[in-house]
């Protein structure tokens, strides 16, 4: 296991060999995901694509996910302790990711204007990093810029079976975290909040001036197409692949698809 410091919190990152000359691929997880749940169904989507486009690539895991240090009190009150927020997540904690934890990161593991891969609240962290900080391209798998009531609907189903079937969902999610509750609660919570169905990051998506490719699955049970048409209004020079046979993750219903998908959208990226 490989951890970086960054103030005071440790965070676990991984690290995929590759050429020096271009821009590494820097992937961000969904909601919860984890370096380790990256890699299912026998097949490693980073590691893959990483290698069809001729590129290094660096993982992490966001604090409370895998095995980084947890979140503080998760369930408790909202509030800052020593530069990191601890207790419930408030609405802002995917733009405190991108604009304050991401850039330490990238900084501290030397990497500078990389090509963000995002999937679901990865893809949004990749997005808002997007947009107020220099990259060579940013990919945004089943991105989330405004709530939708699909959404809550599928979180809500998620925290009823976790209450019904703590040991069963537990169980599975142990494999990709050290503290499963601290990933699940502070994923849940939040969403299912009543301040969080104002979250909207549409606006923010018309700074984005880097190559921009959207990628959504047809049959996503997490979001609709009304995602990647509001970013594409708002960022008009961005690209799409809308996946049919597909859920909320292209990496692991068609991994080949999307690894085609990015390797040519990023053939002509720095």
């Amino acid at each position: 296991m490989n951890r970086i410091d960054i103030h005071g919190i440790a965070l676990e990152v991984a690290h995929i060999p590759g050429p020096t000359d271009r821009a590494p691929l820097v992937f961000l997880h969904e909601g919860l995901g984890s370096v380790a749940m990256w890699e299912q169904r026998g097949r490693n989507w980073p590691v893959e694509v990483c290698q069809s486009t001729g590129r290094a690539g660096w993982l992490y895991s966001r604090r409370g996910y895998g095995l980084s240090d947890p979140v503080v009190d998760v369930r408790g009150p909202s509030r800052w302790q020593d530069r990191w927020h601890i207790g419930r997540h408030e609405p802002d904690y995917m733009h405190q990711e991108a604009w304050h934890v991401l850039p330490h990161l990238l900084d501290a593991l030397g990497v500078s204007r990389p090509v963000l891969i995002g999937h679901s609240d990865g893809a949004t962290i990749a997005l808002l990093h997007a947009s107020k900080h220099p990259v060579s391209a940013c990919v945004a798998i089943a991105p989330h810029v405004f709530v939708e009531d699909v959404s809550l609907q599928a979180i809500d189903r998620a925290r009823a079976l976790y209450e019904r079937h703590p040991g069963e969902l537990r169980q599975r999610l142990s494999r990709y975290h050290a503290d499963v509750d601290n990933a699940f609660w502070q994923w849940n919570d939040v969403w299912l909040s009543t301040p969080f169905r104002e979250f909207d990051v549409r606006a923010e998506c018309e700074s984005i001036a880097a190559p921009l490719l959207l990628v959504q699955g047809m049959g996503d049970e997490y979001g609709t197409m009304a995602q990647l048409e509001a970013i594409s209004l708002a960022a008009r020079h961005a690209q799409r692949v809308e996946l049919p046979e597909c859920g909320h993750s292209p990496h692991r219903d068609q991994p080949d698809a999307l690894t085609r998908a990015v390797k040519e959208f990023l053939s002509l990226a720095p």
